[in-house]
């Protein structure tokens, strides 16, 4: 484990070397109860299917990374792809890497590369890019499973502010104001190739979130779309996903 500080905040990262010269580095952005250790080991697969280096890591409030100093905005997403992640780039000595972002990270990913941020390509796995039914729906299941059930013990083996995590995304989620977030105006400005992927049974989108993704962004879009799949294709349709990013970033241009 390492960390990396950003604007004062200590981050948890685990980086992955490249094994292929001249090759990008893919940027994991995990999902809103996401920190480095529950991809598994996607990450080191995807790079050895691709030859990249990886970097992973947890943001504010996640993993091992310093505990949220404040209740989160509307805009946390907002904050963590414009007042982060270039920073972070920056000192890493990250240029034009690739984002596979999942859930929040996905939706992270795409204002990242929506405000001219610079991106080879962009792998999107269950992001939202605007509030549904079905995700208040969601979100509302895993405040009650996290309250009666086993969920915050299983949470607790992944971030050291385990009620920090989970409240800091459940809370802003569910505050009424959030009805109304949407990112489509990110959409047009993204250029890079974008691979966007969702589950048929994800509980916290339909497949309206990428059918916007691809019928807005400005690059050329590569949807996956799986059947018998939830929120998290990465470990649902594992090998599905992880052919999939493989072909992708093999495709991009140099």
């Amino acid at each position: 484990m390492a960390f990396e500080t950003v604007g004062g905040v200590r981050l948890e990262i685990e980086t992955i070397p490249a094994s292929r010269s001249g090759a990008p580095t893919i940027v994991f952005l995990h999902e809103g109860l996401g920190s480095p250790g529950q991809w598994r080991d996607f990450p080191r697969r995807v790079a050895q299917a691709t030859g990249c280096g990886a970097l992973v890591y947890a943001r504010r409030g996640h993993g091992q990374s310093d505990a949220l100093a404040a209740v989160r905005d509307r805009d946390f997403m907002h904050v963590e792809a414009i007042e982060v992640l270039p920073p972070l780039f920056a000192q890493l000595g990250i240029e034009r890497p690739v984002l596979f972002g999942h859930s929040d990270g996905g939706s992270i990913a795409l204002i990242y590369a929506g405000h001219g941020y610079p991106a080879r390509g962009l792998i999107v796995e269950a992001a939202h890019v605007f509030v549904e039914d079905r995700s208040i729906e969601g979100i509302e299941a895993a405040r009650r499973a996290y309250i009666e059930s086993d969920l915050r013990e299983k949470l607790a083996r992944h971030h050291a502010d385990v009620d920090g995590a989970f409240w800091g995304w459940n809370d802003i989620w569910l505050h009424p104001d959030f009805r109304a977030w949407n990112i489509e105006d990110c959409l047009a400005g993204i250029r890079c190739p974008v691979l966007a992927i969702q589950g048929e049974d994800d509980a916290y989108g339909t497949m309206a979130q990428v059918d916007a993704v691809a019928r807005q962004v400005s690059g050329e879009v590569t949807l996956l779309k799986l059947a018998r799949c939830g929120h998290a294709a990465h470990r649902e349709r594992f090998e599905k996903t992880l052919e999939a990013t493989a072909r992708f970033v093999s495709q991009l241009p140099a």
